[in-house]
């Protein structure tokens, strides 16, 4: 928890319960210790160093970190620039163009997503090298569920976007009227049906404009 912004930690703490962070910490120290884990220990919270719980409006959900070197850095379906882009983030990023037009994204860092609030956050912020899933189970989705909660208590609009059977599941925590939950198949290119054509990102501009928020500048 001292590696989590201060700011963070004061809104999720009240939906944490202590023993299961205090054995997630310790498991996670010890995986770092012994293991090749993913992302980088300083990129750990990167989703919520980039991105305060007061500028969050949107809320992209992953499931874990990309298990292979190079990839992850602690924002859901990003990598570095330079690295190539990964199957589902190409799908992202076709829909994104066919959505709203505009300039292709030829980088898969979507860092400046982040600054303009949109959390990209994975259920499970850890995993082995090699070894997809590998950390579930074993804490983390009860801290991320917290972070969520934390969104869903904020009195302006967050517009929650869940892909995938896991991350819709996620749903029954988003409570307050006010906040827009959008559904989609996941982009894997393993699904074929059920995320192109869903037009999540005119849509988030759609919600928040509503609510009297700027839109995202995606492209």
């Amino acid at each position: 928890m001292e590696l989590l912004p201060a700011a963070w930690r004061e809104v999720i703490r009240p939906h944490l319960d202590p023993d299961v962070v205090g054995a997630l910490g310790a498991f996670v120290d010890e995986e770092y210790r012994t293991q090749e884990v993913y992302p980088p220990l300083p990129d750990l919270f990167q989703a919520f160093r980039l991105c305060s719980p007061d500028d969050a409006r949107v809320l992209i959900l992953g499931q874990d970190p990309y298990h292979k070197k190079g990839q992850a850095h602690g924002l859901s379906f990003s990598v570095r620039a330079g690295v190539p882009v990964p199957p589902s983030l190409r799908s992202v990023f076709k829909e994104l163009r066919e959505d709203l037009g505009g300039e292709p994204r030829t980088g898969g860092d979507l860092s400046d997503w982040a600054a303009q609030g949109v959390l990209l956050l994975n259920a499970v912020l850890t995993v082995r090298g090699g070894a997809p899933a590998s950390h579930a189970g074993r804490g983390w989705e009860h801290f991320t569920d917290a972070a969520i909660r934390a969104l869903d208590a904020k009195r302006s609009r967050v517009v929650f976007v869940l892909w995938g059977s896991y991350a819709r599941k996620k749903a029954a925590l988003v409570t307050a009227p006010q906040h827009v939950i959008l559904e989609a198949g996941h982009p894997s290119p393993m699904n074929p049906k059920g995320f192109l054509g869903s037009r999540p990102f005119s849509q988030v501009d759609k919600a928040l404009a509503d609510a009297g928020l700027p839109p995202i500048r995606w492209s």
